[in-house]
């Protein structure tokens, strides 16, 4: 096999790419050498800002395959025929920890698909998790301030945590959560994942739904408890990016199913809760699962930065057929995630290929600024509306409108019959043996133990109280047994 030739980026053949050029033998280096210098300016700018949250990640090229009939509900034409494939792109998570953080940690996990559809790639974000701490958009920046390394002792601080918690009652269902067995995953494979927001279907007759989406692992529900995360943690840091990587690699192909919840738009308004609220679930009584596809993950990336660190996703990437909610957290996340990419990547990133469309292309007015790839044809014009054939709009709106009436101004959730932060909480904690409330109470109670004021205590075990006395009575119970000791 004829060797490849060395070049510089420039493309020109590059001499010697193991000696420094210097003036003389033993001599100092000179400023003509074009390939180090070349060298180590690359070599400073190969990192980029992590991202701010889901900092840590992995992800696979897979499919996603339709089994059952949803064109009742959604025009989108990639859901619209049994038997349909589309291909995709995952990426999975932790969010609180740096990129240097270990897989192992108790943290939600991200659960981002790419969907690269017919119609444009539709970006799928959620979570393994199907609610969230917070409800409004507003309070997510210091949310997560109060999660990740204090600015002073440079590490996550017990008090910051749960000072946050106890002047956020809404948090109850999602510490709950976080804090029960399925707050560790033992892989990324070992896990759900859900949409977590509300988003809207419609279908080709114009008639709107509200749905949640829920993508069950077919591998079954793993997860660690404290100890075996710690362990693991400190033995292999990357244990999710390996299970992960080495699944795929031996033909392990892991799956989920997906279903949706369904509702009927006019049902929203009289639902005993606000259905668009984060911090709830729907109960599967009131809207049953209903089956609509399998995805499949079948391909690693060649390039971890190129692919999983570049990987771009934003929830107001629709497609027809698709649009969001007034859940007011997804609301702020439609401008915060491609705000995001656009600090990261650049204006361009969605030029990247693990951005771009692939069953279809990008055909809009944008041009120039850094990084731009794009090519259009000789002395297209960049602006719209014009008389030389460029792209036009379609008149077809996307989804359908959402009603809205009332005062400009800074308002609370309208109130529903049931809307209470604590009632979910309580319901989750009564539907675990004892063996996991245990696990539960020791969790929470390990850290609010650590926390210095007792008055945040006091405002985080009057939550768990008020979703069940018994649950804040043994969270009391146990930290006064662990300042004891």
């Amino acid at each position: 096999m004829t060797a490849r030739t060395l070049t510089t980026e420039a493309g020109a053949p590059v001499a010697d790419n193991q000696n420094s050029a210097t003036a003389g033998v033993g001599g100092p280096m000179l400023l003509q050498d074009q390939q180090l210098l070349e060298k180590l300016a690359r070599f400073n700018r190969e990192r980029i800002p992590e991202r701010v949250v889901h900092a840590r990640g992995s992800g696979a090229y897979g499919h996603f395959e339709v089994t059952d009939d949803v064109t009742g509900f959604t025009r989108a034409g990639f859901l619209n025929t049994i038997g349909k494939r589309t291909e995709l792109f995952i990426r999975f998570s932790t969010v609180a920890d740096n990129l240097g953080g270990p897989d192992a940690a108790r943290d939600p996990r991200g659960f981002a698909v790419k969907f690269y559809t017919e119609e444009g790639n539709y970006d799928l974000v959620g979570n393994n998790t199907p609610i969230f701490f917070i409800k409004d958009a507003m309070k997510f920046p210091d949310f997560i301030h109060s999660q990740k390394r204090d600015p002073f002792t440079g590490k996550q601080e017990p008090d910051n945590v749960w000072d946050f918690w106890a002047h956020s009652p809404e948090a109850t269902h999602q510490v709950t959560w976080l804090m029960g067995d399925r707050g560790i995953p033992a892989s990324y494979r070992h896990m759900n994942g859900y949409g977590s927001h509300t988003y809207q279907w419609t279908n080709a007759a114009g008639e709107a739904f509200f749905v949640k989406y829920h993508f069950k692992t077919n591998q079954g529900i793993r997860c660690l408890d404290a100890e075996q995360a710690a362990a693991l943690s400190g033995t292999d840091p990357n244990s999710h990016q390996t299970d992960l990587l080495q699944s795929i690699e031996r033909g392990v192909y892991p799956s989920w199913t997906l279903y949706v919840q369904v509702m009927p738009a006019a049902e929203a308004a009289d639902y005993r809760f606000n259905p668009f609220d984060l911090t709830k679930v729907w109960p599967h009584r009131d809207h049953p699962l209903q089956r609509v596809g399998r995805l499949v993950l079948d391909r690693n990336p060649d390039n971890v930065f190129a692919e999983v660190e570049q990987a771009a996703f934003s929830p107001n990437n629709f497609v027809p057929g698709i649009g969001p909610s007034p859940d007011k957290m997804l609301q702020g996340r439609l401008f915060a995630y491609a705000d995001a990419h656009r600090y990261r990547l650049g204006i361009n990133h969605t030029q990247l290929p693990v951005n771009a469309p692939r069953a279809t292309r990008a055909d809009n007015y944008g041009r120039d600024g850094l990084m731009a790839t794009n090519a259009y044809d000789r002395h297209a014009k960049n602006y719209e509306p014009n008389s030389y054939s460029g792209p036009v709009e379609t008149n077809e709106a996307l989804s359908a409108p959402l009603t809205v009436a009332g005062h400009v101004g800074t308002h609370a959730a309208p109130a529903h019959a049931k809307d209470d932060d604590f009632f979910q909480a309580g319901e989750l904690y009564r539907l675990m043996s004892d063996d996991e409330k245990r696990r539960l109470v020791d969790n929470i109670a390990g850290g609010l133990a650590q926390v210095g004021r007792d008055d945040v205590i006091e405002k985080n075990l009057d939550h768990f109280r008020a979703a069940d006395q018994e649950y804040g009575k043994r969270v009391e119970a146990r930290i006064r047994e662990l300042r004891e000791d």
